[in-house]
């Protein structure tokens, strides 16, 4: 990594972009992300968060194709690669654009990783493999929801970088790791101003992630019930985890979670197609105006 690396705080701004297609690696799509990636350089984004369980070299046709976007692992599942070859990839990539990668890091959900166990103490072990491995903890950020995996974002990382949560998770989240580590959350947001329709697109997406226990005992600490949580979740939580209405709602929910505490936020366009490797570049544009 270069020395002269500016703070991860500095480069990837107030806001940034978190989407599943831009780590996609059909040879064929290439073109089409790199064409995005650049776009959302020019429309004033920070950073691009490569979602689901994404990989260091699944960032460099992002980094390729622009000059100051910081691109993001959310998350790499730490399950999938083992850390040695984890801080391999880490290295290739920074040393082909120094300090604009960051290796984002999480540990899953139990029905999805085959060996899930003990996630807490795997988690601290991974990251001693990489300290081992000198990959920098000013460039490795973790997906923490909990106070214990928050205090180890601080404490052995650049900071946090919680998905699905709320600004009321924000501000505890901002009290745990204090003043210096990054706090970036992810939010997603629906670009519909009928609350009917809003609310049944969220609840699609919302549906699958309220079969993870790590999020539903997540919302549960933040005061919603049993029934919040149910048949896809409630108005009230659904209204809680997502942007939806006109411009200038939109705009008030996605600062709310900066009036909390959070230093960037890593916005996830939701359409409704069910194309989970859908580039939404219109809805990014649309983003971007109200933003501005």
């Amino acid at each position: 990594m270069s020395d002269t690396a500016a703070p991860l705080k500095e480069t990837v701004g107030r806001y940034g972009v978190w989407n599943a297609g831009l780590r996609a690696e059909d040879p064929a799509r290439r073109g089409e992300i790199a064409e995005a990636a650049a776009e959302l350089e020019e429309l004033g984004f920070g950073a691009a968060w490569l979602g689901s369980s994404s990989a260091p070299r699944q960032a460099l046709p992002l980094l390729e194709a622009t000059s100051t976007l910081t691109v993001g692992t959310s998350i790499q599942s730490i399950w999938q690669y083992e850390a040695e070859e984890s801080a391999a990839a880490f290295h290739e990539v920074d040393a082909a654009h120094p300090g604009r990668f960051v290796l984002g890091l999480g540990v899953s959900h139990a029905k999805l990783a085959e060996h899930y166990r003990r996630p807490y103490s795997a988690l601290v072990a991974y990251l001693d493999a990489l300290d081992a491995a000198k990959v920098p903890a000013e460039r490795r950020v973790l997906a923490a929801l909990g106070p214990k995996t928050l205090e180890l974002s601080r404490d052995r990382a650049a900071g946090a970088i919680p998905y699905l949560v709320t600004p009321e998770h924000t501000a505890r989240a901002r009290e745990i790791l204090g003043a210096e580590p990054l706090l970036a959350p992810e939010f997603k947001v629906v670009l519909e101003e009928d609350p009917e329709r809003a609310r049944a697109i969220a609840r699609d997406v919302l549906a699958m992630y309220l079969t993870l226990p790590n999020y539903t005992n997540n919302f549960l600490r933040l005061g919603f019930t049993e029934d919040d949580v149910r048949g896809g979740g409630s108005d009230r939580l659904i209204d809680a985890v997502f942007a939806w209405g006109d411009e200038d709602r939109v705009r008030a929910r996605i600062e709310e979670f900066r009036t909390a505490g959070a230093d960037h936020v890593a916005l996830q366009v939701v359409t409704g197609t069910g194309d989970h490797d859908e580039l939404p570049r219109e809805q990014w544009r649309r983003l971007a105006a109200v933003l501005s």
